[in-house]
């Protein structure tokens, strides 16, 4: 019998918005009936704000409630502050998943990536995911190698049997467990080192410069590094950043959230 949380247990016997939109904007599919789970996201926008979202699903319970949350979270906000919603912040949303069906926390996320790939196109940016290809690795859930990569690098997975729990790649027949295993080697979580003050200094300037300040400019925006205090690192956005109140707290997510990636989970991001 598994651990579910009252959360869990809530929405699976209650489940909100399910159904579908007819003249839904956006619809974002994950899973298939033949490999016994899918779910289908519908998506309303107004002014690039979510106003409604339902789902159709086919599955267990830990899918209906994973399901059923991911409408909750993502109604009311805007297309920029769900990019951000990964497969992890569903199962803490719902008090926690058992490890066997996290998977369903996954397909969650999938969908929803699903539907801003279709809706941004050749312009939608997935944070901080190596770029893999898309190889089908396990034939028998039709999971890819992107797949894999993104469940190892979101949740920091370190064993062949978690990526099996959240994403079911190796679950059936098993015979692409050694192909998994030589993914996990190359993207699994190394263990972080202590950087010294000047490396810590050279690194932060060097990913604002690299990776978050291309990304800025896309928009016509741009940053600065003003200061950096032990953890906490000042940063003044330039362009159209500097006047986009509506996104000035996705903006320092995304600036802070990618420090920590790639320098140290200790980094704080203030804007001045």
């Amino acid at each position: 019998m598994w651990d579910y949380s009252d959360k869990v247990m809530d929405h699976y016997r209650n489940p909100r918005n399910v159904g579908k939109i007819d003249d839904a904007d956006l619809i974002g599919e994950a899973g298939s009936l033949a490999c016994g789970d899918s779910l289908k996201l519908f998506i309303k926008l107004k002014d690039g704000i979510i106003v409604d979202a339902k789902f159709q699903t086919f599955g267990c319970g830990s899918a209906v409630a994973s399901s059923s949350i991911l409408t909750e979270m993502i109604i009311g906000k805007s297309l920029d502050e769900v990019k951000n919603i990964t497969n992890k912040d569903i199962a803490d949303q719902l008090g926690g998943l058992p490890p066997e069906k996290m998977h369903c926390s996954v397909m969650g996320h999938e969908a929803l990536e699903d539907a801003l790939k279709k809706y941004y196109g050749d312009d939608y940016v997935e944070l901080n995911i190596p770029e893999v290809s898309d190889n089908v690795i396990c034939t028998c859930f039709n999971v890819t190698e992107h797949q894999i990569v993104e469940a190892i690098e979101v949740n920091g997975l370190t064993t062949v049997d978690e990526i099996t729990n959240y994403t079911k790649a190796g679950g059936a027949c098993g015979r692409c467990k050694g192909a998994i295993k030589k993914i996990l080697e190359k993207h699994a979580p190394k263990k972080e080192t202590k950087l010294s003050a000047a490396q810590m200094i050279l690194k932060i300037n060097k990913v604002i410069e690299t990776v978050i300040a291309p990304e800025l400019q896309k928009d016509g925006g741009d940053i600065e590094l003003v200061d950096i205090e032990d953890n906490k690192v000042f940063v003044k956005l330039q362009g159209r950043c500097s006047s986009c109140k509506n996104s000035i707290l996705t903006l320092k997510s995304f600036v802070e959230t990618t420090l920590q990636d790639k320098v140290s989970q200790d980094i704080e991001v203030v804007q001045v």
